[in-house]
């Protein structure tokens, strides 16, 4: 499908490392996020340079109606079998709000990319983590069946967060 209608997951490139950091800093992503503080872009530029080499990621850039809204990632992505990977992904949450398509849009991506897990990097099994106080996101998470696992604490950007790691299996995914 074209860029220039509908939705889609590209790679991202080059052009697109100032608007995945200015999302990535945007206060809604940070605040559901393990890492809490502005990101600088220099240690954007570090893991810019990391990512776009390693064979176990992946950076995509979500498209909506042909207006780049999102970023999903992949990382430790398995090379062997059984194939597993995890992933996590954050939005302009400032332009789809003020467009009224965050809710579109996080169904969208979330769809995309499980399907992008399963049938492009053939995985068995999806990780990911949520943070305790995340309700809607976890709500979400099972609309699309990840299990929860067991709470952890941490300590990050200084302060204490319950992480909750979720999983989906390939044969227990959603299918459209």
């Amino acid at each position: 499908m074209p860029e220039s209608e509908g939705y889609v997951l590209r790679e991202a490139t080059e052009d697109d490392v100032e608007r995945m950091l200015s999302w990535r800093n945007q206060k809604t992503n940070r605040d559901v996020s393990i890492t809490s503080h502005e990101i600088t872009p220099a240690e954007h530029a570090q893991w810019w340079s990391r990512v776009r080499t390693d064979p176990t990621r992946r950076v995509l850039i979500y498209v909506r109606d042909g207006v780049p809204a999102g970023v999903v990632s992949f990382f430790d992505v398995s090379q062997t079998e059984p194939r597993v990977g995890s992933w996590g992904f954050y939005l302009d949450s400032d332009g789809l709000a003020e467009r009224g398509e965050t809710l579109p849009a996080w169904l969208e991506v979330m769809r995309e990319a499980v399907d992008h897990a399963f049938d492009e990097l053939k995985l068995d099994r999806l990780h990911g983590e949520v943070l305790e106080h995340n309700a809607v996101v976890r709500q979400m998470n099972r609309r699309f069946r990840f299990a929860e696992g067991r709470p952890e604490q941490r300590a990050a950007d200084g302060r204490e967060i319950t992480v909750i790691p979720i999983s989906l299996d390939r044969e227990k995914r959603r299918r459209r």
